[in-house]
């Protein structure tokens, strides 16, 4: 079963602000996320059914919604980790 990838609205914004070499970076790891999005060692414990990307150099995060039922993965928010900012706002636009 192949996931497909979907964005928030606010996420695409955000998405669309970050560098193309970010960018590159997160598809990548997107597009393996399509195959096995269940990564236990990525779920988030406080925002339901959601999981994170890591880019450890550059200290960015990606947070992504699974809804198995359709087989998507929602792209919630992308951002800096400074601060747990883009776990907040993932946190805030799953409410």
């Amino acid at each position: 079963m192949r996931y497909q990838v979907k964005f928030r609205e606010d996420a695409l914004k955000e998405w669309q602000k970050l560098d193309k070499a970010i960018q590159q970076q997160f598809a990548k790891k997107l597009k393996k996320c399509c195959d096995n999005p269940h990564i236990p060692s990525a779920k988030l414990r406080g925002i339901k059914d959601c999981y994170k990307i890591k880019l450890r150099a550059s200290g960015f995060r990606l947070v992504y919604q699974m809804i198995d039922e359709q087989l998507i993965i929602v792209v919630v928010a992308v951002g800096k980790r400074e601060r747990s900012d883009v776990y907040n706002l993932a946190s805030e636009r799953m409410r």
